[in-house]
């Protein structure tokens, strides 16, 4: 087993997942806003966005724990200097977030095909069900964010951090989508397209200047340290 890299622990994959919440509302939520019951006889609102984010976290936290049981794996046949540049993926993840490149990765169609599939099978069940498959099943619709984030649980050191990554990854998306369901009209009328984009690249951008300073020692940049200003007090 290789060491884990630090910028793969719980913080990081919550913040990545808070960031990748302002993604997921233009894409994910009208499909998960479409589940929720305009009468009251159709279901609780609170427990089919329950079972909904159950559902998600239960498959993250599945993928997160193969990605990182196969990083795991194939580490042992990947050169040091490789592993060495490896943890600048999530680097990349939030320069990545930040300028949308997920909309220039390339389309699975037999993913978009399902997806379509999909929506229709979610229309013929009653909203507790729909809830809970549709969320075991967004993995398996196009999703570039989530892609970067299992290339970064791959990288996790083990089946274990690589589901503790994906999990955490979960949660942080969830507040923003989940009153995405919640308050849908109330969230469209203060929170204007133009504004979500600009609080997506700020939190992307720090986001991915933190983590570089952390990764610093990887280009042989140590930074300043704080034994450097005792002298001064």
């Amino acid at each position: 087993m290789f060491e884990p890299p630090e910028i793969t622990s719980a913080a990081t994959a919550l913040l990545a997942g808070l960031v990748t919440s302002l993604h997921c509302v233009g894409m994910c939520g009208p499909l998960a806003c479409m589940l929720m019951p305009t009468r009251r006889e159709e279901g609780d609102p609170l427990t089919i966005s329950t079972l909904y984010h159950a559902g998600r976290i239960l498959s993250y936290s599945a993928l997160g724990a193969l990605a990182g049981g196969l990083g795991d794996f194939t580490a042992g046949f990947i050169e040091n200097e490789v592993i060495r540049w490896l943890p600048w993926l999530m680097v990349v993840f939030f320069i990545g977030m930040a300028f949308q490149w997920e909309r220039h990765l390339p389309k699975l169609m037999a993913l978009a095909r399902f997806s379509l599939r999909l929506q229709t099978w979610l229309r013929s069940r009653p909203r507790t069900q729909a809830g809970f498959a549709l969320g075991v099943a967004t993995p398996l619709l196009p999703c570039g964010p989530l892609y970067f984030a299992l290339a970064a649980a791959l990288i996790s050191g083990s089946w274990l951090r690589g589901l503790e990554f994906m999990f955490t990854f979960a949660l942080g998306t969830i507040p923003l989508l989940w009153l995405a369901q919640s308050r849908y009209q109330w969230l469209r009328t203060r929170l204007s397209p133009g504004w979500i984009v600009r609080l997506r690249i700020s939190l992307a951008l720090v986001a991915a200047a933190m983590v570089a300073w952390r990764l610093r020692s990887t280009l042989g940049f140590e930074g300043p340290s704080l034994d450097n200003f005792t002298c001064c007090f």
